[in-house]
């Protein structure tokens, strides 16, 4: 197998954490392994928990983990001056512009707490389709109209076709935000297709998000992204088997090294997480034994 470019996507949206270090080392074994470049994207449209010593921690982090990227920025400056996703704030606001003429965005003024009073789980329900709120009414976001949504194709890694019903945590998924700015789903798979990022590495928790973006870019009629592959890995919990969080700092990349923790320390954690027998100590074998 042969791909272009795989990713690292981290938000500053907090300091990373084993979790986050798991993922970015996954990414890097399989950059090598397929002798594909890996890219360094920042996801930043979150401006509310944008801070710059988060994008700090993510150069710092790296560093640490000697993960040396092939494209992106190296520095905080450079990021803020040349790879801020601001910068392609116009591809985004013209896919919006495409999705408005494809008739299946609807407009929403719905908050996650009324959300969440109509569904114990905070799945949305559709509540506005009905309402045909103008595009351009005022705290509203647009959502795309999944209720009619069919099964999706996608490539798991290495090279196995599959298919999914969107799940309905993801139901009628937000493309603008309320603030006007793109979502999430959005701005990835714009990002995606702007790099030509063609194998992906995420948890499995963001599997939802793998569906919503192979729907949204149906829609677009962007069948390029049909032929991305997917690398959907394993969570690492915490020692009360509770998800790890940057929220709550758990396992803190920046509080290991400064505890003084060590490279091959984190190695070490990583395979006791993940329930590996052998103990790891270096790359060559966490490469070995966490992806055979």
């Amino acid at each position: 197998m042969k791909f272009i470019r795989t990713r690292i996507a981290p938000t500053p949206s907090g300091f990373l954490h084993l979790g986050n270090a798991y993922s970015f080392l996954l990414t890097k074994i399989l950059a090598k392994r397929h002798e594909t470049k890996l890219l360094l994207r920042i996801d930043d449209l979150d401006r509310e928990r944008y801070r710059p010593e988060y994008v700090q921690d993510i150069f710092d982090t790296l560093s640490f983990l000697e993960i040396e990227v092939d494209e992106g920025p190296k520095s905080l400056e450079e990021f803020e001056q040349e790879w801020s996703q601001l910068k392609r704030l116009p591809q985004y606001e013209a896919t919006l512009k495409d999705l408005q003429e494809t008739k299946q965005v609807f407009s929403c003024t719905c908050s996650r707490s009324q959300i969440f009073q109509l569904h114990p789980n905070g799945i949305y329900l559709g509540n506005c389709i009905d309402k045909r709120f103008s595009l351009d009414k005022e705290e509203s976001a647009w959502r795309v109209n999944t209720l009619d949504a069919d099964f999706l194709d996608y490539i798991s890694y290495p090279d196995l076709r599959k298919n999914s019903l969107l799940p309905a945590k993801t139901s009628c998924y937000v493309v603008r935000k309320k603030d006007r700015l793109p979502a999430y789903h959005l701005a990835s798979l714009i990002d995606d297709l702007h790099f030509e990022v063609d194998l992906i590495v995420r948890g499995q928790d963001l599997f939802p998000s793998t569906l919503a973006q192979l729907d949204l870019a149906r829609i677009l009629g962007r069948q390029d992204f049909a032929k991305t592959t997917f690398y959907h890995h394993s969570l690492l919990k915490g020692p009360d088997q509770s998800k790890l969080s940057k929220s709550a700092g758990a396992f803190s990349i920046r509080e290991l090294r400064r505890e003084g923790k060590s490279l091959a320390d984190v190695f070490h954690l990583l395979g006791k997480s993940l329930g590996i027998k052998e103990e790891i100590h270096s790359f060559p074998e966490f490469s070995e034994l966490a992806i055979p």
